[in-house]
């Protein structure tokens, strides 16, 4: 029988350029099965965070503002200066040719503070914006849970290329939903917190500028890492190994992540 008159997956077998080295089909296996949920929240925690120059420099144009406001009991004067910290920062990104991802959201941050604060002529009300933002954010993630589409199972499914796949193995769920609650919980207690010192500065009822700024800056990165730590540790407990090709339906065939379940 000639080459011609075989079948097609015969003739494929056959063809020694048509399969890799012995064991690498195998090996690649392995080593897509040993990918966890857990290595990739925290690539993408990683990305989020940016590193310690990423968070001095969100932490930056805060400081600078609360310190010149302090200091001067001028509103615009402290503004501009926060601006300007956030634009230096940017330049210097620029002229590294780094990304400009962190000061660009400082940026963001100063420049819709600065909206609130100049519309009421009240300094307290350039925190307003942040307050408003962590309960809005809470809110929504945890309306994801609640429809059992938990935020963090959706950032897995954009990493695997698997969208909704995740969805098909309870375990996950229930870790991704365990995982959207700490990040809630910062978002909740940042509300809880710096509202009533905004409250009391915008009544008079004390002068709660100077903690505002404090709470603001202490308990954004510190309580952020805090959260992100909580989260690889309870990802530490159990690993959630994802299947061939990057799906996560492998996860419920771990034993012991069933028992801690």
């Amino acid at each position: 029988m000639t080459d011609h008159d075989r079948p097609a997956s015969e003739a494929g077998d056959s063809d020694p350029t048509s399969a890799g080295p012995p064991g690498e089909e195998a090996e690649r296996s392995t080593r897509v099965s040993e990918e966890t949920v857990e290595s990739v929240v925290r690539q993408q925690l990683s990305k989020a965070l940016g590193g310690k120059r990423g968070m001095a420099e969100a932490a930056a144009p805060t400081l600078v503002f609360t310190g010149s406001y302090l200091a001067t009991q001028e509103l615009k004067l402290a503004l501009v200066l926060g601006g300007t910290a956030a634009l230096l920062l940017a330049v210097v990104r620029v002229l590294q040719r780094s990304s400009v991802q962190f000061v660009v959201n400082s940026l963001l941050g100063i420049g819709i503070a600065a909206i609130f604060a100049l519309r009421s002529g009240d300094a307290e009300d350039a925190f307003l914006p942040g307050i408003i933002y962590n309960a809005v954010y809470a809110a929504v993630l945890i309306l994801t849970i609640a429809i059992r589409w938990p935020a963090v199972g959706l950032l897995i499914g954009s990493v695997t290329g698997d969208p909704t796949g995740w969805r098909d193995n309870p375990a996950v769920v229930r870790l991704s939903s365990r995982l959207t609650w700490l990040l809630v919980l910062p978002c909740v207690l940042r509300v809880v917190v710096q509202y009533p010192l905004w409250i009391a500065a915008k009544t008079g009822a004390a002068d709660t500028f100077a903690l505002l700024g404090l709470a603001k800056i202490g308990m954004g990165w510190p309580v952020q890492v805090a959260s992100l730590a909580a989260m690889v540790w309870l990802l530490a407990r159990g690993r959630t190994p994802m299947g061939p090709g990057g799906g996560l339906g492998a996860a419920s065939a771990d034993p012991e992540r069933q028992r801690d379940d």
